[in-house]
């Protein structure tokens, strides 16, 4: 009796003890390995960032005691498509990389490895937040692996406050009396009145009445963009896409937005628009907006909020902005609340240099975990936030600095340098209902200074957002977005289009503008031939890319 219970003893202890070895054993078997010290993994930003503080802020020290991982970040000097293809051509490449439009490129070169096993088996965090959506993280229609997990794209996100382009100084409105701005008339004569009666600012400096970016790559945010959104139609990056054929062409073959090109030779020719916008480097344009001298700015608010944090520093709260959905003629319908569900497209990829993916994964699954994505977005409890009856509340001295002073707020506190792995967007709530990031209706109206509250209660609204019609008043765009789509290895003639393209508008879309109104029609279909010409052969393609698109997510067959 005793001999069988002892017997009986020994297999429990043995089965006990194999199947704590069977983790390790599926390890061994799937040829995986993971370490458990501490890693440094080379990771490759496509874009620079001026706040990266080489993990030595407050979140940044939190996440590598946290996790035991250290970011050693590279960040691209000039063209990024031309370093992309030097780290191709070298074969030397970073354990992870985020290479935005470049990612055909090193799916074609061998470089990325398929993130869908490791997601199956380490980051249920990435699957959670994905939900339903986990398919639009497919490549592409010949090939669905998975190689890239979105960073700039946000699940769920709700736009409590949309960022329209065509921005207005406080202080121009509020001498106007706070008029409505629908269209592009509108938006002129609130600059035009301003600028009849104080030709001088303050300092004694000529008022700009619009300034234009055209710097690089900033060319087509600040200047090119705004014509399709002006016209009624949401971003697909470079391309106009019809709805019912899936027809691709370029979005300046529009005849709207010739009108809206047309009319910034109008403000050209009248001596509203800066003589400069063509010429000025970024951070020129920046220090003119942070003078307080430009009435108008058509730009996105990332683009210039390092001088719309100088002016608030300063106490200048009625030289920033206020945002409108300017369109060219009454009728039209600022389609910036236009619905496209989860976009997927650009994000970060584990190379196949990476000595431990398994690794790799779970620190971009833990910054996609509940705990994490507060950490990324909030900070640490105690220092960034305090929780105040089950809510967490940024303390006022933290919120002037993350409001006010943003540069020093990111590079002191981390906030923001982390955004590396799939993550909620505004308006989702965690299990405790709170919102998992900071930007949410309240925190809105404490962000929004006596200038902006002044102008917005004067238009009868809570945020400039309300301004624009809401995304119930439109159809879902159903391939989401062109920019969004990548290039796949059977497509990959389409990575000649952006150098073709841009060389084109670049030589001919300055001259339409700062021209003569009689020579704008002229030079105008000198730039459309000449797009034909270099790029027409890449428009069947294009319509492919979106077709395969739709096809993958099932929309047609």
């Amino acid at each position: 009796m005793r001999k069988s219970l002892f017997k009986n003893v020994n297999r429990a202890v043995r089965i006990v003890y194999l199947m704590a070895l069977l983790p390790f054993a599926l390890f061994l078997s799937c040829g995986e390995s993971v370490s458990t010290g501490d890693v440094t993994f080379n990771v490759f930003f496509s874009d620079t960032n001026a706040d990266w503080n080489n993990m030595k802020d407050e979140v940044g020290v939190y996440l590598e005691e946290k996790t035991g991982v250290t970011v050693a970040a590279e960040f691209p000097v000039g063209e990024l498509s031309q370093k992309i293809s030097l780290i191709i051509a070298s074969g030397e490449y970073p354990d992870m990389i985020m290479p935005k439009g470049d990612a055909g490129a090193l799916v074609e070169a061998g470089a990325m490895i398929d993130l869908e096993p490791l997601i199956e088996k380490h980051a249920p965090n990435i699957k959670k937040v994905m939900g339903n959506q986990f398919d639009r993280l497919r490549y592409s229609l010949n090939d669905p692996k998975i190689y890239f997990i979105p960073t700039i794209e946000y699940v769920g996100q709700i736009e409590f406050d949309m960022d329209a382009f065509f921005k207005l100084q406080l202080r121009a409105l509020k001498e106007a009396g706070y008029p409505k701005v629908v269209t592009l008339k509108d938006y002129e004569s609130v600059i035009e009145q301003y600028v009849n009666k104080h030709p001088v600012n303050e300092n004694g400096q000529p008022a700009i009445g619009l300034s234009l970016l055209a710097d690089d790559w900033r060319f087509v945010i600040s200047t090119t963009n705004p014509a399709f959104f002006a016209a009624g139609y949401s971003d697909d990056g470079e391309w106009g896409i019809d709805p019912v054929s899936y027809e691709a062409k370029p979005h300046y073959f529009r005849p709207e937005e010739r009108e809206y090109f047309r009319w910034l030779n109008h403000m050209n020719h009248k001596g509203l628009l800066d003589p400069e916008s063509f010429i000025q480097k970024y951070d020129q344009y920046i220090a003119k907006i942070a003078s307080g001298r430009v009435v108008g700015v058509v730009d996105a608010w990332w683009e210039i909020q390092d001088a719309v944090n100088a002016l608030k520093a300063e106490g200048k709260f009625e030289q920033t902005y206020g945002r409108f959905g300017a369109v060219i003629k009454e009728g039209i319908k600022p389609a910036w609340n236009t619905p496209t569900g989860f976009r997927g497209g650009w994000g970060i990829g584990i190379t196949t240099a990476c000595k431990d993916p398994v690794r790799a994964i779970k620190f971009l699954d833990y910054l996609s975990s509940d705990e994490g994505q507060v950490l990324i977005n909030w900070g640490i409890e105690g220092k960034h936030y305090n929780v105040v009856d089950g809510k967490r509340v940024i303390p006022e001295d933290v919120a002037a600095m993350k409001y006010n002073d943003q540069s020093t707020f990111k590079k002191t506190t981390g906030i923001g340098n982390y955004f590396m792995s799939v993550r909620y967007g505004d308006g989702v709530k965690d299990p405790g209902g709170n919102y998992y990031t900071t930007k949410f209706p309240d925190s809105i109206l404490d962000e929004y200074s006596s200038a902006d509250k002044e102008a917005l209660k004067a238009y009868g609204v809570n945020f400039w957002g309300d301004l624009l019609p809401p995304a119930s008043e439109f159809e879902p765009k159903p391939w989401a977005a062109f920019w969004s789509i990548p290039v796949p290895q059977d497509k990959a003639e389409m990575n000649d289009f952006w150098n073709l393209e841009q060389a084109v508008v670049k030589k001919y879309l300055p001259k339409a503008i700062m021209g003569a109104p009689s020579d704008f029609d002229a030079s105008y279909d000198a730039m459309l031939a000449e797009l034909d010409k270099e790029v027409g052969h890449l428009y069947e393609s294009a319509t492919e890319l979106v077709k395969d698109r739709l096809k993958l997510w099932g929309y047609i067959k």
